[in-house]
């Protein structure tokens, strides 16, 4: 079991004073309606606005990957960004993907097994998932049919194959957004 610190959430100090929602353009209102995954406006989203047309395509797209009906299993998305915001050492995205896919799956045996750095630890599954995660990553254009050939024999379709592309290359742009507008520390 990971202990609470490793997994106690992060707080994100931006660099660029986000936006005021008292001092907000009615373009910046309406973009922040339009939320990742809903639920609140974060200093991270009130950041972004200062572009707002920019933000709101972001998140449309964000949320399309991240949250759609169907396809891959929402597990096996959480598992391609966790993969990623390691490799890309975004700590603050690592870790509120550990503690969806955990919530998701409603057991962190794999996010434990990856903060104590043993992959061995995985099923086949998860193991195919997060090797193709940091592979994509790490290179991209050294991703193989090998790679796409490894992810079919754990029964991944190439419906889901692309599905967690797509996941683990948002988390490319995702993360090195988090980087250059701020920093993440324990709170």
């Amino acid at each position: 079991m990971i202990s609470s610190v490793r997994l106690k959430p992060l707080n994100w100090h931006p660099y660029i004073a986000p936006v005021k929602l008292s001092e907000a353009t009615p373009e910046q209102l309406e973009a922040m309606k339009v939320t990742p995954s809903a639920k609140k406006v974060s200093e991270y989203v009130r950041t972004l606005a200062h572009d707002p047309e920019s933000y709101l395509a972001r998140t449309i797209l964000f949320n399309a990957i991240m949250y759609v009906e169907g396809g891959l299993a929402r597990p096996d998305r959480e598992l391609g960004a966790l993969g990623a915001s390691i490799v890309n050492g975004c700590k603050f995205c690592a870790v509120v993907h550990a503690r969806r896919h955990a919530e998701l799956t409603k057991s962190d045996e794999v996010v434990t097994a990856l903060y104590l750095d043993k992959p061995e630890a995985l099923g086949p599954r998860d193991a195919a998932i997060y090797s193709f995660a940091r592979r994509l990553s790490a290179a991209p254009s050294e991703a193989t049919a090998d790679d796409i050939a490894a992810l079919r024999s754990v029964g991944m379709d190439d419906c889901e194959i692309i599905d967690l592309i797509h996941a683990i290359s948002i988390f490319g742009w995702a993360n090195r957004l988090m980087h250059v507008l701020g920093h993440a520390e324990s709170g």
